[in-house]
């Protein structure tokens, strides 16, 4: 069985390239599942200098979403996009397996 797929939108991938540019980093952005948040469990997003040897790579225009094998069982299936808005602009989730979500957007439960 082939693991669930995990993908960048096209604007998350532009975005994730615009960051590491600046800070002179590989366009790899790390994904990664941690307990907390409003919902039970929150996501959290960092720039990645590569992927580590059982992490989980999507590609998009030449970006990597990265995740690793416990954070993938919670998160199998998602889109990261990025959306702007009023409230500020962040990465965001779209995650087929939340059971419950909460009004920030950066927490779900299961």
């Amino acid at each position: 069985m082939n693991a669930p797929t995990l993908s960048l939108t096209p604007n998350a991938a532009k975005r994730v390239a615009t960051i590491a540019e600046k800070q002179a980093k590989p366009a790899i952005l790390r994904l990664s599942v941690e307990g907390g948040g409003c919902s039970g469990f929150q996501y959290k997003f960092d720039l990645a200098d590569g992927p580590d040897g059982d992490d989980i790579v999507s590609e998009t225009d030449g970006v990597r979403l990265v995740v690793d094998p416990v954070s993938l069982d919670l998160v199998a299936g998602s889109t990261v996009d990025f959306v702007e808005s009023l409230g500020g602009a962040a990465f965001k989730v779209e995650n087929p397996q939340a059971a419950a979500g909460c009004g920030c957007g950066s927490s779900f439960g299961i």
